[in-house]
């Protein structure tokens, strides 16, 4: 047991704080929003997957109940692999510890998703009173459309039961028609991933666990790629150049190409939307995404291996 909660820890910390900070160093994420949103997730959920068998070895070995419910069926030689007649001082630490951090992992996400609940309903309702009646020769074949008087150009996407696009009449007076169906091509992009989920989960644990650098990558992470990743999706229906035409025309008041740190992301979308960025092939595409899911495998191999052996 002492053994297996060691090298749980080696891992944690591994993924969770050299790893990210090379990731983030990287060029290729740029080139593949996609797969790099899937190697984030893959290592948040190895260090969470870490966490949470850390935590039930140490309660096992702690606490008679719980190892009386984890291992009552398993056979005298398994629990006699894992060593829990006697838990070190450092493992009830790290135990109390790790409960700790679970009870406020829980606590911060279910807090941000009441939280975006209220605010998305208070938002819904607040646009819905101040929405006109859609133009006579939009097409309807655009979907859940909200359109708002407003003379500055603004596109954006609310996630709910079902997503609703928003534009303004600005938007719609300044921009093209295959400007505007790249705009909201992109916007359904978002829809469709369920971006919102990773927003809220990033936002989360970024927000409870501030010092840990993996939770603060993940989160400025995630929030720069669904948007490369929104990009791609217009690009590929609408074209690279109707995608960033479309992105100045939203955001030229806004300063979308000065060099202030708030508007740097737009400006890169424009420059990578200008001169895309050769793409990995799709050999190499397929290992990294097989080798990412392959790592939340790595926690439940090293706690499962002593009572595989015991059985062996």
């Amino acid at each position: 047991m002492t053994f297996c909660l060691l090298l749980l820890s080696v891992v944690a910390v591994t993924a969770a704080v050299p790893v990210p900070r090379s990731l983030t160093r990287a060029v290729w994420p740029e080139r593949e929003p996609v797969v790099a949103l899937w190697v984030w997730q893959c290592l948040v959920a190895t260090v969470l997957l870490c966490c949470l068998t850390a935590l039930v070895l140490g309660a096992a070995a702690v606490f008679h109940t719980v190892r009386d419910h984890v291992f009552a069926p398993a056979p005298p030689a398994v629990t006699a692999a894992y060593d829990l007649s006697a838990a070190p001082v450092w493992a009830v630490v790290l135990t109390v510890l790790l409960a700790c951090g679970a009870a406020w992992t829980t606590a911060m996400l279910a807090r941000e998703l009441v939280e975006a609940r209220r605010s998305r309903g208070q938002t819904r309702a607040h646009l819905r009173e101040r929405a006109p009646e859609l133009p006579a020769g939009l097409p309807a074949a655009r979907g859940p459309l909200l359109v708002l008087e407003d003379e500055y150009p603004d596109a954006w996407w609310m996630p709910g039961s079902p997503p609703q696009l928003i534009v303004t009449t600005g938007a719609l007076h300044r921009l093209t028609d295959h400007q505007l169906d790249a705009v909201l091509t992109h916007e359904r992009g978002h829809a469709r991933a369920r971006h919102d989920w990773l927003l809220h989960l990033s936002t989360a644990l970024a927000t409870g666990f501030p010092r840990i650098p993996l939770f603060a990558h993940f989160c400025d992470q995630t929030h720069r790629l669904v948007e490369l990743a929104a990009d791609d999706t217009a690009s590929r229906r609408c074209g690279h150049l109707t995608t960033a035409l479309a992105l100045i025309e939203l955001n030229q008041h806004r300063g979308v190409l000065s060099c202030s740190s708030s508007h740097r992301l737009l400006g890169e979308r424009v420059d990578r939307l200008l001169a895309p960025p050769p793409r990995l092939t799709r050999h190499r595409r397929a290992m990294a995404t097989a080798l990412a899911a392959l790592t939340p495998l790595v926690p439940l191999l090293i706690t499962f291996a002593p009572g595989l052996t015991a059985l062996g």
